[in-house]
This record gives structure tokens, C-alpha cells and sequence, in this order.
């Protein structure tokens, strides 16, 4: 039963990651009052914002924010989430709390995540980073951005 949970669990991982890496959002940009829907990109970060949750990439560790996340007039939020700091070369976890919390302009959100890594007792700042709507992650060598290498036998 565990092997299944886990394998789930990366699947989704693979599939929003993937989103998040080459989809370009379609969605329109509503009045600010929460962080529009679609894939954002920028330089070592990919955020995929869904009606249900909120996932992001920076390099290669990941967080996720259950729900849609409002902004307030200015553009800010600050919200609870969890987020895993050791997923690079392999998921080795664990999931840990932490806060994501930063602005949205326009098309753009620049945002960091303060991570409490309870395993070595310490706080964790990841970011800040800024990803535009539709934009493509650039994430460098995380492995579920990464291109496959094709090579030809002679």
C-alpha cells in the first residue's frame, strides 16, 4: 500500500512538474483578488496555479499551497503550505511547513518561501523568485525539467 501512495504522489509530481516546465497558461488575468490560474515561469522557478492547489518549483526542490490563493489589494499574500527542500537527484523528503509569501503585479508574482525544516532545526529561505504567467520554467538541471538525451548508434 505505501509503494502505491508514493508512486502517486511522484506522478502527480511528474505531471505538474511537466506543466509547469513547457505549458504556456491561456488564462486571463481577473481582477486582483487571487493568483490567476496557469503555468508561470521565470529563471529557477515554475509555479502551476490550479483551482485547488497551488504548486511551485524553485530549482529543484517544491512546495505545494492547498487552495486558491488571495491576494490582497496591494497584490500580497502570505500563506501555509509545505514544501520539500531535499528532492534533488532523488524525493528523499520529508515534507515540511512552511510559508509562501510575496506580491503579484499585472502577469508577474515575485514570491519567496520560508521553509521550517524541522530535521535540521533550522529555517530555510528559498527565493525570492519571479515568474511571469505563461512563461516557461527554467529550472536547469531538476530532473523533471530536464530534456531527454538522445544519442545514435553507429
Amino acid at each position: 500500500m505505501r509503494s502505491i501512495g508514493l508512486r502517486y504522489r511522484v506522478g502527480v509530481l511528474v505531471a505538474i512538474g511537466a506543466a509547469a516546465c513547457g505549458s504556456a497558461g491561456s488564462a486571463l488575468l481577473p481582477a486582483a483578488s487571487a493568483i490567476p490560474l496557469g503555468s508561470w515561469g521565470g529563471d529557477s522557478a515554475g509555479l502551476v496555479v490550479g483551482d485547488t492547489a497551488m504548486h511551485l518549483h524553485i530549482a529543484c526542490t517544491f512546495g505545494d499551497v492547498s487552495g486558491r490563493v488571495a491576494v490582497d489589494p496591494s497584490g500580497r499574500f502570505d500563506v501555509a503550505g509545505t514544501y520539500v527542500l531535499r528532492a534533488y537527484p532523488i524525493l528523499v523528503g520529508p515534507t515540511l511547513p512552511a510559508r509562501f509569501a510575496g506580491r503579484l503585479v499585472g502577469d508577474v508574482v515575485t514570491l519567496s518561501v520560508t521553509v521550517d525544516d524541522t530535521t535540521q532545526h533550522k529555517q530555510v529561505v528559498r527565493g525570492p523568485v519571479t515568474v511571469r504567467l505563461g512563461d516557461p520554467a527554467r529550472l536547469g538541471p531538476c530532473p523533471i525539467c530536464r530534456r531527454p538525451i538522445i544519442t545514435k548508434r553507429r
